[in-house]
């Protein structure tokens, strides 16, 4: 992609959806966001890590807060302009690229419409390869970068600006600050170089968004299920097939966070599954043990059309094929797991390669 095209926002939102394990935001009003930025301010270059200049100005663009609440309040192109004006006065710098914090639902779109917005380039790559929902949970904080100034916009026109000490520090106050701003903003933070971006920065995730969303909504004559091609394209499994027959959710501390079942059907017939998500899915149980444990992805899919399904979007009834695919190695190191581990969001269990529960399973 030199520049992102009308369909290629469409795949994306698509293929982030999958990716953002349930979370990131609803992929349809990214859409929106981002086709409205292009047809008013005009295309946006995309360029890859190994293209940016050691020296560049790269500044993630992303909303935090609670899915929920996004759906509500969609934010208007002012509320995404001020942070990354805000940014810059309080840095003393100018934005030479734009990238999404992480890859999932809407936060891989924001970024696009606020290029698109400033005329900026945006950068096919993220800081998670997923999404998590916490400020934190960043390969940046993995390779000990801070993230120095944070700016958070709110739809009345309010922009606060914090200089949080580490990445823990950043999630306590843009959150209270988001809280305190109804539930959902705009946030640019974690400001870095080029140099620093190519060493910390998952390369190619928008393109495989865009490539996943394209396998998803394009008709294709092939007698092989597009959730298929997906796993094999991600190294997933299927963990799962159900109906969604209870489906508990709240808002709490600024997420969304609860747990779904599914009883089981075709060769799953007679089996539970249970999802725990914050946001995202974290957690995925079979009949009481563990099939898949964050970092690992998480994702639920429409039966028939393999279409992701949000944590907020699921309804009770739904069909769905549950999968998951091993996180990008940045988060299976020590680092990574006890920043975004089951210990983390206190779950009872030590983390367990994805790939190592489906040898287990079998066993059973």
């Amino acid at each position: 992609m030199n520049v992102l095209t009308e369909q290629d926002i469409k795949h994306i939102s698509v293929g982030a959806a999958v990716l953002g394990t349930g979370g990131g935001g609803d992929p349809y009003i990214g859409n929106l966001m981002a086709l409205a930025a292009i047809r008013k301010y005009g295309p946006v270059r995309v360029v890859t890590v190994d293209e940016l200049d050691d020296n560049a100005r790269v500044l993630p663009a992303s909303g935090m807060g609670s899915p929920s609440v996004l759906v509500e309040k969609i934010p208007s192109f002012e509320q995404l302009s001020a942070p990354l004006k805000a940014y810059e006065q309080a840095t003393e710098t100018k934005t030479d690229v734009i990238m999404p914090i992480e890859i999932g639902g809407v936060n891989s779109l924001i970024p696009v419409a606020v290029a698109a917005m400033n005329g900026l380039p945006i950068l096919d790559g993220d800081a998670m390869g997923r999404a998590f929902p916490e400020a934190q949970m960043v390969t940046f904080h993995l390779d000990g970068l801070k993230p120095g100034v944070a700016a958070i916009g709110d739809e009345q026109g309010n922009a606060v600006t914090i200089r949080p000490v580490d990445g823990f520090w950043a999630e306590k106050l843009a959150r209270q600050v988001t809280i305190a701003m109804g539930g959902s903003s705009i946030v640019c933070d974690y400001g870095i170089s080029g140099k620093q971006a190519k060493q910390s920065v998952i390369p190619g995730t928008l393109s495989l968004a865009r490539k996943i969303g394209a396998l998803l909504t394009t008709q294709v004559t092939t007698d092989i299920h597009p959730i298929t091609q997906m796993l094999d394209i991600l190294e997933g499994v299927k963990l799962f097939k159900g109906k969604a027959t209870l489906i508990e959710r709240r808002i709490e501390g600024g997420f969304t966070k609860g747990e779904a079942t599914f009883e089981g059907m075709d060769e799953f017939n007679s089996q539970t599954c249970k999802l725990f998500f914050q946001n995202e899915h974290l957690l995925a149980e079979v009949d009481g043990h563990p099939v898949a444990i964050t970092p690992d992805l998480i994702a639920v899919l429409d039966e028939e059309t393999g279409m992701p399904i949000t944590t907020e979007g699921l309804k009770y009834g739904a069909r769905a094929v549950i999968v998951a695919f091993p996180a990008n190695e940045k988060w299976r190191t020590e680092i990574g797991i006890q920043t975004a581990g089951p210990k983390y969001f206190k779950y009872d269990y030590e983390y367990i390669p994805l790939e190592t529960l489906a040898k287990e399973r079998i066993k059973r």
